[in-house]
């Protein structure tokens, strides 16, 4: 596809992949360096010093090299490929370590791959907070949350945290809400947006056709089973309940209130559409008018 040729990247996306593989390969070289030269005093030194230096060395090189909207891209970048390697390296180990690594990864993953794949469909909306890093004061809270459940579950009962084949699950749920939810963003393209939209602009069209004619909110379902997933990577059994219910609850009100806008925007088209075709969310219906057709005798809405 010529969309993901380099060459139609947009400078911000293009700063984000070298700085993101730049900092991936660097941070390979020296968390992998031991089991290629042997594990010395030195080595060691290397592996689990030479990130931190590593990494302070690249934020002055960015510092001085970079200004404004680029440093901020590029920095982020680099933390997520450095997040991402480390993620690699505690994948190796054969305790409840190597969950926490496969946990990193995804998580590094999926927010580096949103900020790209914003860069690739819409760059005209692409901003720092593509990247969700700074989501909400819930969603980190949420995060913490889970590490500390995993960090108190490895140190007391070790053995929680060695269900492998458990926790390959919540890496293939996460995976697939990868999967779906980028491809909303790719099907939808200039007209998927990370805020619910309240204006109707001009070229703001109504998507049913791809991942949108399986469920009405594809990345809202990705989202969901991937959230649900890390905690099934991380075999934490309260923060799996926990992160059911509030994504549900999170998703369950944002659907309504975005499924009521579409409904002022695009009219009897979208509740043609909502009659086909379910949210994709269990247990959740969306905004549904009480008098269905109601919307079917205004003459001014545009498609």
């Amino acid at each position: 596809m010529d969309v993901l040729t380099m060459k139609n990247i947009c400078p911000a996306g293009k700063q984000a992949i070298i700085w993101f593989m730049l900092t991936v390969c660097i941070f390979f070289i020296s968390f992998f360096s031991g089991s290629l030269l042997g594990f010395t005093s030195e080595i060691w030194a290397l592996t689990y010093w030479g990130p931190s230096l590593y990494f302070c060395l690249l934020n002055f090189i960015l510092r001085y090299a970079y200004k404004g909207f680029l440093y901020e891209v590029s920095i982020r970048a680099a933390f997520l490929g450095a997040v991402f390697t480390i993620g690699l390296y505690l994948s190796t180990f054969e305790d409840g370590i190597k969950v926490f690594g496969l946990y990193t990864m995804v998580l590094s993953m999926f927010h580096f791959s949103e900020f790209m794949s914003v860069a690739l469909t819409n760059p005209r909306t692409l901003t720092i907070d593509s990247y969700i890093l700074n989501h909400s004061v819930q969603y980190g809270v949420a995060a913490v949350t889970s590490w500390i459940e995993w960090a108190i579950e490895y140190y007391f009962f070790p053995g929680m945290k060695t269900y492998f084949w458990l926790s390959s699950i919540g890496v293939i749920m996460c995976i697939g809400g990868e999967i779906l939810r980028k491809s909303a963003m790719f099907t939808a393209k200039t007209n998927f947006n990370h805020t619910v939209q309240f204006v109707k602009r001009v070229d703001h069209r109504l998507v049913t056709h791809g991942v949108y004619s399986l469920c009405r909110h594809p990345s809202y379902v990705g989202w969901f089973y991937w959230s649900v997933g890390t905690q099934f990577i991380l075999l934490n059994p309260f923060c799996l309940i926990i992160y059911t219910l509030a994504s549900w609850m999170f998703f369950r009100e944002r659907v309504y209130a975005e499924e009521l806008t579409l409904l002022t925007f695009f009219g009897p088209a979208y509740e043609v559409y909502q009659s086909k075709v379910s949210t994709g969310l269990p247990f959740i219906q969306g905004y549904v008018p009480e008098n269905t057709g109601q919307f079917v005798k205004e003459d001014h809405w545009s498609y």
